[in-house]
């Protein structure tokens, strides 16, 4: 695990927002077909950001599941950087496993009825278990946020192209239209193959920055009814909120 000089155990990050909003996720990006260097086009030729993020949002809707590993950085104020990592997977709106390996056993899951948030690296001994929301928005799902109606919730801009990991993205600049979002601003950076997100740059209304990177992705496989269920462990008490 890695932080910065406070305490994780004193709170931090996955109690900021709301329960909802702890759960980043993350999520996903079609499979790495092909490999690129970055691709820098004269500001002449910069391409429309609502064109960028439209196609991205339709091959999001468009893709049934999705698996990824993930890294994350929170830069907060209070703590200094706090990293996590792990991976996730999700199956249309409503179902997702977000199993972390750092720090090791915590966990967000979306059964399609409520989204149950276990944290005992900050948090022991419980596990709070919430309403689904009805606009996904609204949720834990990160991606939902920014490819949910792209062109009706924000004001977008063409800031770069660049590379992540070696496959070139164009990088888009989004401000919500909505000031009830969790975050004033943020940019995603758009697979120039797939069209999916590799990595996503936040800044919360709390001043914090959070970044998220993803890696080995893969779309559209099944996966058993089980993946997405959380089993309460022994001793650990249910928090509904």
């Amino acid at each position: 695990m890695r932080g910065g000089p406070a305490d994780r155990r004193t709170g931090g990050p996955w109690i900021r927002w709301s329960a909802m909003a702890t759960a980043v996720v993350v999520l996903a990006a079609l499979t790495a077909f092909r490999s690129a260097g970055p691709t820098v086009r004269p500001s002449a030729q910069d391409p429309d950001p609502r064109t960028l993020i439209e196609r991205s949002a339709r091959a999001y809707q468009k893709a049934s599941s999705f698996r990824a590993t993930f890294r994350q950085i929170i830069a907060d104020s209070m703590i200094g950087t706090y990293e996590s990592e792990g991976s996730l997977i999700q199956a249309g709106e409503s179902k997702l496993a977000m199993r972390f390996t750092d720090p090791s056993g915590d966990a967000i899951v979306m059964d399609g009825e409520h989204i149950w948030v276990y944290t005992p690296s900050t948090t022991p001994g419980q596990v709070l278990r919430l309403k689904l929301p009805s606009d996904p928005t609204y949720g834990p799902n990160m991606l939902a946020w920014f490819l949910t109606n792209p062109t009706e919730r924000y004001n977008s801009r063409f800031v770069k192209s660049d590379a992540v990991g070696g496959r070139g993205v164009d990088v888009v600049a989004l401000t919500p239209l909505d000031r009830s979002m969790p975050f004033t601003d943020a940019m995603v950076y758009l697979d120039q193959y797939d069209y999916l997100p590799r990595r996503l740059e936040v800044r919360e209304r709390t001043g914090n920055r959070r970044t998220l990177i993803l890696t080995a992705v893969e779309t559209n496989r099944k996966y058993a009814p089980n993946t997405f269920t959380f089993e309460i462990p022994k001793g650990v008490k249910v928090v509904d909120q």
